[in-house]
């Protein structure tokens, strides 16, 4: 056997310390498993509606999910159409009108921002968020204005209550 020079050591030792570390695949396993988790966790079917904490939701047992619609929250103070501003409750109150003529507008003008097949222009979709205190006057006015705009699938906004196991 030939033995090797200095510099051909110090070359084979150099050579030695570039060499790439191996690749710890238990650590990369834990990574994608705590991913897969987080992804499968918040990834869930819940369907939520977007409320503001002016709005004290009633509550319901009703398993029925939300849909995407035309959202009318109904605060203490306003009346809102997709959290735009058309009315001031006291408005409402006071009119002897038994439609809200602001709102009918904003209605007609969402109507028409949409494209509607045939069968969604006879009925269209609105979802009413209203608080648990809103005066029944103003809820009857709002529910008059939808069917004058042609929305005449109207369903209620509720927090989902736990149902009770007795």
């Amino acid at each position: 056997m030939k033995e090797l020079s200095r510099r051909a050591k110090r070359m084979e030792r150099h050579h030695k310390r570039k060499k790439q570390p191996a690749l710890n695949l238990v650590s990369l396993m834990d990574i994608f498993t705590i991913l897969v988790f987080f992804l499968l966790i918040s990834s869930s079917n819940v369907q939520q509606l977007h409320s503001s904490k002016e709005v004290s939701l009633p509550t319901s047992i009703s398993k029925a999910l939300p849909k995407e619609t035309l959202v009318i929250t109904i605060t203490g103070k306003d009346i809102l159409v997709q959290g735009r501003k058309v009315v001031a409750i006291s408005e409402v109150v006071a009119s002897p009108e038994p439609l809200i003529a602001s709102l009918e507008d904003e209605l007609k003008f969402e109507a028409s921002k949409a494209q509607f097949t045939q069968v969604q222009k006879k009925a269209r979709s609105v979802t009413i968020m209203g608080d648990q205190k809103t005066p029944y006057v103003v809820l009857s006015k709002i529910l008059s204005t939808c069917r004058e705009a042609n929305y005449t699938k109207i369903s209620f906004a509720a927090m989902q209550k736990a149902r009770s196991k007795s």
